[in-house]
């Protein structure tokens, strides 16, 4: 299941072949909480997130939203006095078992933060980082794989002419995309997005939403988001989440047109968060 990448022979380069199948159900979670400390940040959540759809966590700041999402990468396990409990199985394989890598796990699930994070490197090392560190070092496959990954990315038409330039150069959006490609050159099955577009301007976040949409295609893509409208605009379900509860969780449009429950009519209607 975590194998880094499945390799395919094309005119002597090997690519990333994405979105390996699974079943609908792709992540189960079942009654999981998330501690720090004494405090419980996130309290019995249970939710199916789909194989290659959008799925949107909303609510408002502190939450739990961002908690839950690390969760799916186990990031939380890198805080000190973090502690989970309950079941979150991928593919039917509980990944907060001890058994499970998390490493591994992190190559499996990438994550995009909320503001670009580009290493001070070139364009081209910046997506070619994570196959060298798993021991890839044919000049010709990691080529192949860095214009796959920058194209995934809709960013190949703007800088494939500079790869040896510092990625540091590039505007807000376009590193922004520099880092989903950089994500995307080790093959994951799941894309986690905190916020990405929190720090870029209206442009730069149509060209993340649309690149959204694309990347659904191929992989899960899970998002934190306090911009409403744009959890409307990409995602297929949407997760309510208030003081560390999932208030609810169900198609998008039902979310936002005919919430079942009274807390998430309030906070979609602005009464507040």
């Amino acid at each position: 299941m975590f194998a880094f990448l499945n390799k395919k022979k094309k005119e002597e380069c090997v690519c990333p072949i994405p979105g390996k199948e699974a079943k609908e159900a792709y992540i189960d979670m079942k009654g999981v909480n998330i501690f720090y400390g004494s405090n419980r940040a996130v309290k019995d959540v249970s939710m199916r997130i789909k194989h290659r759809k959008v799925t949107a966590f909303i609510g408002p700041s502190g939450c739990g939203k961002s908690t839950l999402l690390r969760a799916l990468n186990r990031m939380n396990d890198e805080i000190d006095g973090c502690k989970m409990t309950g079941s979150i199985f991928m593919n039917g394989v509980d990944i907060l078992g001890k058994k499970v890598d998390p490493v591994s796990l992190r190559t499996n699930v990438g994550m995009v933060f909320q503001k670009p994070n580009p290493f001070p490197k070139s364009i081209f090392d910046n997506v070619a980082y994570g196959p060298r560190i798993h021991g890839i070092r044919k000049k010709s496959t990691l080529d192949c794989i860095v214009e796959k990954s920058l194209r995934d990315a809709a960013l190949w038409e703007e800088v494939g002419d500079r790869l040896a330039e510092s990625a540091i150069g590039l505007s807000g959006g376009q590193q922004q995309r520099l880092c989903i490609a950089r994500a995307l050159a080790v093959n994951p099955e799941m894309i986690l997005m905190d916020e990405p577009c929190s720090a870029l301007d209206p442009i730069a976040t149509s060209k993340i939403e649309d690149l959204i949409f694309e990347l659904k295609k191929s992989y899960t893509v899970v998002i934190v988001t306090h911009n409403m409208q744009q959890a409307a605009r990409v995602s297929d379900d949407t997760g309510f989440m208030y003081l560390g509860e999932l208030i609810e969780f169900g198609p998008t449009k039902q979310i936002f047109q005919r919430p079942k429950q009274k807390l998430t009519e309030n906070y979609i209607t602005g009464r507040f968060g």
